[in-house]
């Protein structure tokens, strides 16, 4: 086992993405359907490590016996090593070991819920729980058969970490989809943390006041290795592994999410409330009428603004004193003109993406790209580019400067 850093005391910032998906294992076997074929748990770490710049990553099928294979055989060929503190290594980034599990209380719709163990052997223990309440534990994002209250006091009595998956989205989260309030569904005390989703931010989560107690995470959720870190968070802590990612959670000694880097809301695929009969995105004007102005049909897809504006207990957010500041992160592949062929460009003189978004100056990205597009991604840095809002599973776009 090796030992990060020399000095366990020292605290830095680490970026990271804690929700990504397998879409196939090495084999072939799918894991998660709707995921790309070459989302490997190899492939991950190394897109994660030598492109994005991302030092703690969360690889969230890795429940699936096929994946834990896939695993062992990293590790035997020494390409990776299990670390103190909990986490797989793989050069300068940690991978986490997590599930995304669904949910369906009795009277209640369907609900993710992502949990993160400390070591492989946890998540082989996990599994083969797991595998008696499941009908297939080798696929992604399963329905498991039992209560939600159950899972949470299995996982916890595991030593791992629970948080609810972009909780407001319209399909199968804990707000979007299944209560008005997280307390009907779960123990609030058995929650480390909650995941956003791509649609919300800080300020519009702050209208709920039972979720001001938690760390808020914004994740990638990524289903191809193109969107990892599309959403991540900057983590204060003295090393990227397991037992750190607990302390920055509960905020302790010091540890605590810095920053987290989203889309602005009106880029995810399900902020604004969208008609299925007309295929129209509901005008914000008009967020809360009971039909939809352009062909008066009563079918809709709620948009997590218009949710959140249904549920609010405050009429305006609060935002805790230890909350950090959400920054609006715009992609490299949402940028207008800036195609593969650059984007590859960029990476070849600037190392990685997390590189190119926080770190390179304006000139130095007019010398690779041009001026038009050097200003586009400092423009993305400061939110400053214009937005079409995004709704019924279509993201929003970036218009031209």
């Amino acid at each position: 086992m090796m030992q990060y850093s020399k000095d366990p005391t020292a605290l830095r910032h680490y970026f990271a993405d804690l929700h990504i998906h397998i879409g196939r294992t090495e084999q072939g076997n799918a894991v998660k359907i709707s995921g790309s074929r070459d989302l490997t748990f190899a492939n991950i770490a190394h897109e994660a490590a030598n492109r994005k710049g991302i030092e703690l990553i969360g690889i969230i099928d890795s429940h699936a016996p096929s994946v834990q294979t896939d695993i062992m055989r990293c590790l035997d060929r020494g390409e990776m090593e299990e670390i103190d503190g909990g986490g797989i290594r793989y050069k300068d980034t940690t991978i986490l070991l997590g599930s995304e599990i669904e949910v369906r209380d009795p009277g209640m719709g369907a609900a993710h819920l992502l949990i993160y163990l400390p070591t492989l052997t946890h998540m082989q223990e996990f599994t083969s729980w797991m595998s008696r309440h499941m009908k297939n534990v080798e696929l992604s994002s399963q329905r498991i058969y039992v209560t939600a209250r159950e899972l949470q006091s299995e996982v916890v009595s595991r030593g791992g970490l629970f948080v609810p998956a972009h909780i407001f989205t319209p399909h199968k989260s804990v707000y979007g989809s299944c209560s008005a309030r997280m307390a009907d569904l779960l123990d609030l005390d058995q929650i480390h943390g909650v995941e956003l989703g791509l649609s919300a931010d800080s300020e519009m989560a702050g209208l709920i006041s039972e979720l001001d107690r938690y760390s808020f995470l914004t994740n990638s959720d990524a289903h191809s290795l193109a969107k990892i870190g599309r959403e991540y968070n900057v983590l204060q802590m003295a090393a990227p592994n397991f037992e750190e990612f607990a302390r920055v959670l509960n905020r302790d000694a010091d540890r605590h999410v810095a920053a987290n880097y989203g889309l602005n809301p009106r880029l995810g695929k399900y902020h604004r409330t969208y008609c299925k009969q007309c295929e129209s995105i509901i005008d914000e004007g008009t967020s809360t009428a009971a039909r939809c102005p352009y062909c008066d049909a009563a079918k809709f897809v709620r948009g997590v603004m218009d949710r959140i504006c249904d549920i609010a207990d405050r009429e305006e957010p609060i935002l805790p004193a230890y909350r950090p500041p959400y920054h609006y992160q715009v992609p490299l592949e949402f940028l207008p003109g800036l195609g593969p062929k650059k984007r590859e460009a960029l990476l070849a003189r600037f190392g990685t993406e997390m590189h190119i978004l926080h770190r390179a100056i304006a000139q130095e990205l007019a010398e690779v790209v041009g001026e038009v597009l050097a200003d586009e991604i400092i423009q993305a840095r400061t939110g400053k580019l214009g937005i079409v809002a995004g709704g019924g599973g279509t993201y929003g776009k970036i218009t031209k400067i």
